[in-house]
């Protein structure tokens, strides 16, 4: 069902006016028991990693432990329509992405609608992805790699964490914007795609800085670009795929979101820890180290993020017609 940007950003900015339980269910501070912070992906992926780092910050600041589950499958659907299904509560909650954005558009048939059934509840950050390619790939540039592709056809895979992934739709996008012949070749997570790149089994992965820094760092993987308009504090030495490929841009980013109908102040508790989190100096730094532009906001600022994104990556699936495995 395709929706128009006016009615996305009406969901998204609806989806915060929640229906309220009676307050005296709600007389026991928030959080009174362990929150469950549904990750729809394998551990060591860009989105376990920053949901670990946060949640960590929440679980010592807020008394109460907040568990990391790992629901991998069917590129985030798994582990979302767990979530979709859970008292609205604010006791389990969804790791979400831009691959949410993405699934809206690629998945025909899915049984549930992002945006009408997760709330947005607040944002982490965005992280810039990096063209990355194994240290003994004959290529120290993007105008190299380019080169190279055009000079072997058929020779390059591409890694991703699934279909629809972000380091998915950055292989896509370049390789429409250049032409390369590149084959996908999809994982389950972001760790052992980044596996098999470092021992050479595919040529070349669009993934997230959060994920792959310190591969870059201990010089197992070798960076060409990132998916950025600018620089990347974390690899400042590392130039931008634009200045190459006029126009490529993509961004990952990372924030959590609650089934629909989980009470407003519960909802806006849940998004202020997460505001307090971030604004730490540790925490911040630490963001800073994975290449993380921070997010903070209200509920609805997250929501038009989500919906703008929904409207901008579907335009991209529908032109190159890209189908789920």
């Amino acid at each position: 069902m395709k929706i128009s940007r006016r009615k996305f950003l009406h969901l998204a900015a609806g989806s915060t006016v929640l229906p309220a339980l009676p307050r005296t269910a709600w007389a026991q501070a928030y959080p009174a028991r362990p929150v469950h912070i549904i990750v729809p992906y394998a551990a060591a992926g860009p989105n376990d990693i920053v949901a670990r780092v946060v949640c960590q910050w929440m679980s010592e600041h807020l008394g109460q432990p907040f568990v990391i589950e790992n629901r991998p499958g069917a590129g985030t659907n798994v582990g979302t329509e767990t979530v979709v299904h859970s008292p609205p509560d604010g006791y389990t909650v969804l790791v979400v992405s831009v691959s949410h954005a993405i699934n809206a558009t690629l998945y025909d048939k899915l049984n549930f609608s992002f945006i009408r059934d997760i709330a947005p509840v607040a944002g982490i950050m965005r992280v810039p992805n990096v063209m990355l390619v194994n240290p003994a790939f004959p290529a120290h540039s993007v105008r190299d790699f380019i080169d190279y592709g055009r000079a072997n056809p058929g020779k390059l895979n591409f890694a991703s964490s699934g279909v629809g992934a972000s380091n998915h739709m950055g292989g896509e996008l370049f390789k429409a914007m250049t032409g390369l012949d590149m084959t996908h070749v999809p994982y389950r997570s972001s760790g052992p795609a980044l596996t098999d790149l470092i021992s050479g089994q595919v040529q070349v992965m669009f993934d997230s800085l959060a994920s792959s820094v310190e591969h870059v760092r201990a010089g197992r993987l070798r960076p060409l670009g990132v998916t950025t308009t600018t620089k990347a504090d974390a690899l400042p030495e590392v130039p931008v795929i634009a200045d190459t490929v006029p126009g490529y841009e993509l961004s990952n980013w990372f924030g959590f979101g609650m089934p629909r109908n989980t009470p407003a102040d519960v909802v806006m508790a849940f998004n202020k820890s997460v505001n307090e989190a971030i604004a730490d100096p540790k925490l911040k730094a630490r963001l800073a180290e994975l290449g993380g532009i921070l997010m903070p906001g209200s509920p609805a600022d997250f929501g038009k993020l989500i919906a703008e994104e929904t409207e901008k990556w579907g335009k991209v699936i529908r032109s190159a017609n890209i189908k789920p495995a």
